[in-house]
């Protein structure tokens, strides 16, 4: 079911004026350019995307606000590279860790967040009518895109050599690409399990306008 928007409301414009900011001041002196670019590149993508479907398909609010946290995280971590995001190191010492577990946060967003759009997208177009299959193909989209994203950095480990380990993060951790599935999952299911009423009634909202 598609809703007609007029203009966006001012939470969401502030929000993206937030994103441009935060990714120009980013961009002035990133730790590497090139893995900047890589780590942002989603928000690079989302933010139009988001733009341009606003009227024909707009989002709930919550959707709205997890996903504008993702980018801060992404953008967090394309600044410093996610092995040396400074909040990182203070939960490394506080849970006395062997690495940096920035990145970890990021692969939880990244399960988390397509879960929720494609739980949204499938409810409210009608694509699915039941709950529980809509939670599901919403986990399965959730981890599939978890998987690409470690074959691009497989892609990029292959074509960038030795340059590719900032954009890699793996910190010399040897089961670096299951662990950031897992995480993904369990943002994944973090959303599906916790979220899903607020967000089921966020639906309801938007459908019944």
């Amino acid at each position: 079911m598609t809703i007609a928007c007029s203009s966006p409301p001012r939470h969401l414009l502030i929000a993206t004026a937030l994103i441009a900011v935060a990714l120009v001041v980013s961009f002035i002196d990133p730790y590497d350019r090139l893995t900047w670019l890589m780590e942002v590149m989603p928000v690079l993508i989302a933010v139009p995307v988001l733009a341009l479907t606003y009227r024909r398909f707009p989002l709930t609010g919550l959707l709205y606000f997890l996903i504008f946290l993702h980018a801060l995280i992404l953008i967090g971590g394309g600044t410093y590279t996610y092995a040396r995001v400074p909040i990182g190191f203070v939960v490394q010492d506080w849970l006395d860790l062997a690495r940096n577990p920035y990145d970890k946060l990021g692969h939880f967003w990244q399960g988390l967040v397509p879960a929720m759009v494609a739980k949204e997208i499938l409810l409210r177009n009608g694509y699915v009518t039941g709950r529980r299959m809509a939670a599901f193909l919403s986990l399965c989209v959730a981890m599939a895109i978890s998987a690409w994203y470690e074959i691009i950095e497989w892609w990029a480990a292959l074509i960038m050599g030795q340059g590719a380990d900032e954009f890699l993060g793996l910190q010399g951790d040897e089961w670096d690409t299951p662990s950031d599935m897992w995480f993904a999952c369990m943002g994944a299911l973090f959303a599906l399990l916790i979220l899903c009423r607020w967000h089921d009634r966020q639906i309801a909202r938007m459908q019944a306008d």
